[in-house]
């Protein structure tokens, strides 16, 4: 296997003279880059599967999307955390674009730290406090029995705390808001 990860707009440049042996299966995780345009760039008639590893394969806890399925290539994800073959290159953007969502989660989570600060927490513990909680509430993700929007009810109490920030800050504005966002991501990747 040949693993090419380069960025999208650089690929040409930095495949420019590879010459792939047609036996060698190559894994392309190139986000955007179709498995056409990646086989007449390189102009090989190799197998080329698409992948969306994610940093957790290193530990063995993050299922990877693969376009198409192959079995040497869906074997070694299943080792990695799972293997996720979709069907058509068309579903594999869109899992590709929501991996574009970890870095708004995170800044999600540093700016409940600032505001916590803002308001005479020590910067520290205000961290301390807020990767518990949601390290907390990750584990809960674990629970395949519940679908995701069971889970947001049972963490919630009936005009609590919880209900009340959820509607307040994320309703149907901001939920159109990331909805755009995530087509028109798609729009770029497909």
């Amino acid at each position: 296997m040949v693993f090419l990860a380069v960025r999208r707009q650089d690929h040409h440049a930095a495949l420019a003279g590879l010459t792939p042996d047609d036996g060698k299966i190559l894994v392309s995780l190139i986000a955007g880059l179709a498995v056409d345009d990646l086989r007449r760039t390189l102009v090989t008639r190799a197998p080329v599967i698409r992948a969306i590893p994610l940093p957790a394969v290193r530990e063995r806890r993050s299922v990877t999307v693969t376009f198409p399925s192959h079995p040497a290539v869906d074997s070694l994800f299943e080792r990695l955390g799972g293997a996720l073959p979709v069907t058509d290159e068309a579903a594999f953007n869109v899992f590709s674009a929501l991996t574009g969502t970890l870095t708004a989660h995170y800044a999600y989570l540093a700016t409940l730290t600032s505001w916590a600060a803002g308001h005479g927490i020590a910067p520290d513990i205000a961290d301390r406090y807020v990767r518990g909680l949601f390290e907390n509430a990750g584990r809960s993700l674990s629970d395949g029995s519940r679908p995701l929007h069971r889970l947001a009810a049972d963490h919630e109490t009936p005009a609590g705390n919880n209900e009340r920030v959820r509607t307040t800050w994320f309703g149907p504005a901001n939920s159109t808001a990331l909805e755009g966002a995530l087509d028109s991501l798609l729009a770029d990747l497909g």
